[in-house]
């Protein structure tokens, strides 16, 4: 396309500036000409002898068929008309060409032949033809005839034959152009064929490789760029396949390195729980320090415990083996009993609990006993954080969703903090005193939770105003929504940031 545009634009230039020189040497032909003419009849005229009517008009007719004879090219009409508002008493008749209708000398022309007496004047015409029209010019120039008068000499040249000249340059132009055109789309398409094919085919490899088919590789071939470019992609293949592979092993170490841990701590915390409760059933019989200490031991083998608990779930989510059992639950019913769970916690640390609970059920397709831990987690995070402020808790639905929002008013995040809030074992401030006792993994077994559900957990937080989770859920399995009935974050600020799980 871009090479028919520019042959248009050099063809279209070359056709214009052809026409333009044409015309230009025909006219400077036609008015040497016409001037030389003009002079020759000026002269006859003034040399002649002639005084009587019979005399003059014998001259003047011979001067048309003179003229038409004279010319060495294309042939000429001649017209001799005299020029109008004339007192003169001696009029003689106007000889004109055969074949010439005066209709085709222009009025205008023919005012500024009188008004220039002494000069040649031109101006372009159509001639009318048989078969159509034919470019002419006509030249005009006034005669003083003796006794007669004024008259007006008009010259009329067909340029039929220069267009027919330009006719030709531009037939073999545009026919040139279409053979170069057809010329120049091979070679593109070759060229294409060439370099983009191989392109597109490191691009679909690409794809793939991206989609996870390590084992893709290009086909090596020569030693220009695209094989060099082969060579390349696949080296870089190669990389990514053997470091992925190394990710997965370790990563499949880890998995199982948890997951037997987390079983085989099982047995001993069995028999360190017998024998803590045989203690705290001689209570009565021990001395007051070692009261104290079997109470912290109390304390701190339930914290064990909920951790060994939450690395027996992570294992279960690495190993594939969970399943969730869905059924129609009200969310309202859900939160309410995550509520009720965490209130002995809230008024510990002196935290209002606020809620915002939609009138009648809100209903969705969920495993409760999940989402619960979910919302428990969620508001357990909360209260740890929100430095014994207010905290909220909302339900939205829409026809497609429903949404749990949990907002504290404590330290809140930074955006590096917000972006590894869902990571395992990871704490915002690792020197900080946890009073709540948490593992770690309560949100990222939240997000394995939300995940289960195909739901979205986000967050979002400013440092020291506090921070903002949000749990939406299908109202049905299988069903996909795009938006969340419930805001995330406050509404107050419109510029928060966020992460999502």
């Amino acid at each position: 396309m871009l090479s028919g545009a520019a042959l248009v634009a050099v063809g279209g230039f070359l056709s214009y500036s052809i026409g333009s020189g044409l015309f230009s040497t025909r006219l400077d032909q036609v008015l040497s000409d016409s001037s030389r003419s003009v002079s020759e009849v000026q002269n006859t005229f003034s040399a002649s002898s002639a005084t009587d009517e019979v005399g003059l008009q014998s001259l003047m007719n011979s001067i048309v068929p003179t003229l038409e004879s004279s010319t060495t090219s294309e042939p000429r009409r001649v017209a001799l008309l005299r020029s109008p508002g004339q007192s003169t008493t001696q009029i003689l008749q106007s000889p004109i060409s055969l074949d010439l209708d005066t209709s085709v000398i222009p009025e205008d022309l023919r005012v500024m032949v009188r008004k220039t007496p002494g000069k040649v004047v031109f101006q372009s015409v159509t001639l009318p033809v048989v078969n159509g029209e034919h470019p002419a010019v006509v030249v005009g120039a006034q005669i003083e005839v003796p006794i007669a008068g004024l008259y007006e000499l008009y010259l009329v040249y067909d340029l039929v034959s220069a267009q027919q000249t330009l006719d030709f340059v531009q037939s073999t132009l545009f026919f040139g152009g279409v053979i170069l055109i057809i010329l120049i789309g091979g070679v593109a398409y070759y060229v294409t064929t060439r370099l983009v094919t191989p392109v597109r085919v490191a691009v679909e490899a690409a794809e793939e490789l991206a989609a996870g088919a390590l084992e893709k590789r290009l086909t090596e071939k020569g030693q220009d760029i695209i094989a060099n470019l082969a060579r390349s992609f696949n080296s870089m293949a190669a990389s990514i396949e053997g470091q992925i592979g190394t990710l997965n092993k370790l990563s499949k170490m880890q998995q199982r390195f948890v997951s037997d841990v987390s079983h085989e701590l099982r047995t001993p915390l069995t028999t360190i729980k017998l024998s803590v409760a045989i203690l705290d059933q001689q209570r009565d019989e021990l001395p007051e320090n070692a009261i104290r200490s079997l109470d912290t031991l109390q304390s701190q083998l339930t914290r064990f415990e909920a951790l060994l608990g939450d690395l027996l779930e992570i294992s279960r989510y690495d190993a594939g083996a969970v399943t969730a059992e869905f059924e129609m639950s009200d969310i309202n019913g859900i939160v309410g009993l995550a509520l009720s769970h965490i209130e002995p916690l809230a008024q510990a640390r002196s935290c209002q609990l606020v809620a915002d609970i939609p009138a009648g059920p809100v209903l969705a397709e969920v495993d409760a006993r999940r989402i619960e831990r979910v919302i428990r987690n969620l508001l357990s995070n909360a209260i740890e954080h929100g430095e014994g402020k207010p905290i909220e808790v909302a339900v939205g639905e829409s026809d497609t969703a429903v949404a749990i929002t949990i907002t504290d008013h404590g330290i809140g995040m930074t955006r590096n903090e917000l972006d590894r809030v869902f990571d395992r074992f990871w704490r915002a401030d690792p020197a900080r005193k946890r009073t709540v006792g948490g593992t770690g993994l309560g949100l990222a077994i939240a997000t394995e939770d939300t995940n289960l559900h195909n739901g979205w957990l986000q967050a979002t937080a400013k440092p020291n105003e506090g921070s903002t989770f949000r749990l939406t859920l299908p109202r049905r399995q299988g069903v996909l929504f795009t938006q969340s009935p419930l805001p995330l974050g406050s509404k107050k600020s419109t510029s928060k940031k966020e992460a999502k799980a």
